[in-house]
């Protein structure tokens, strides 16, 4: 069973913050057949919410910030985003930005585990997150990539509640018997400056269709079409911009 709708705990939403979001848009849309809509009031800073049909799926955001990368920040659902901040800082985590208020949306932080890999919170108010997930052209599976493995293990069990599968090669991230991501170890092969991060990945009706499509679009692949032994077919993708996802077969996630 995997995660279908925003679950406490689980992936809720995703965000891209980049140096262009007008390319974004036009790059997502190509890619993903995603529609953008800019929200209009100064306020909002330009957020932008990309919708697949009608459901608003994830969103484009301008770099608030010097030296910010181009970059995907998975958000996960909260009852309570004060007290969970508390719990992630408190187990050796550090709070970049917030708790704070999204209008009557809802409220948020922005954190990053022991390791440094960057995630936030969303406790939901008018806005749940997602309205599709684990469908084509939906956020489908997120990946921790980290360099301390056991740590990791420690630190999100510890603080979400997670359970953790005990595949020695790739651990999977689950609640209540619905897995919604994976663990994957940075290991010697990786160059010293790949830093631990969390990785989207977006469901695609066909692998090697999309990725083609993202390749002639602009983008680089960083991993082409493979299939995981025991597992989907996947491929990692870098925008134009910079920005890393994952794509997987939907349905065979997990």
């Amino acid at each position: 069973m995997k995660i279908t709708e925003p679950t406490p705990g689980a992936p809720c939403w995703v965000e891209l913050g980049t140096s262009d979001v007008d390319a974004a848009k036009v790059y997502y849309r190509q890619v993903f057949g995603w529609r953008a809509e800019t929200d209009p009031w100064e306020e909002a800073g330009g957020y932008t919410t990309m919708y697949l049909g009608g459901a608003p799926v994830a969103a484009l955001t301008p770099l608030y910030a010097p030296g910010q990368p181009t970059a995907w920040t998975v958000s996960f659902a909260t009852r309570d985003v004060d007290a969970l901040t508390t719990a992630v800082t408190e187990a050796g985590g550090r709070l970049l930005m917030g708790p704070m208020d999204v209008f009557d949306l809802g409220r948020f932080a922005v954190l990053a585990d022991p390791e440094g890999a960057v995630f936030s919170l969303w406790q939901a108010r008018s806005f749940a997150g997602a309205a599709v997930l684990s469908a084509p052209g939906s956020l489908g599976w997120a990946e921790l990539a980290t360099r301390d493995a056991e740590a990791a293990k420690d630190f999100y069990t510890g603080v979400f509640g997670w359970t953790v599968g005990t595949h020695k090669d790739y651990p999977q991230w689950g609640i209540d018997g619905a897995d919604f991501g994976g663990l994957s170890a940075l290991d010697e092969f990786y160059p010293d400056d790949v830093r631990a991060h969390w990785l989207p990945y977006f469901a695609v009706a066909d692998v090697d269709e999309t990725a083609a499509r993202a390749a002639e679009s602009g983008g680089m692949l960083l991993v082409p079409p493979t299939d995981v032994p025991h597992g989907p077919r996947v491929a990692v993708i870098r925008d134009p911009q910079g920005g890393s996802f994952g794509i997987h077969g939907a349905g065979t996630e997990g």
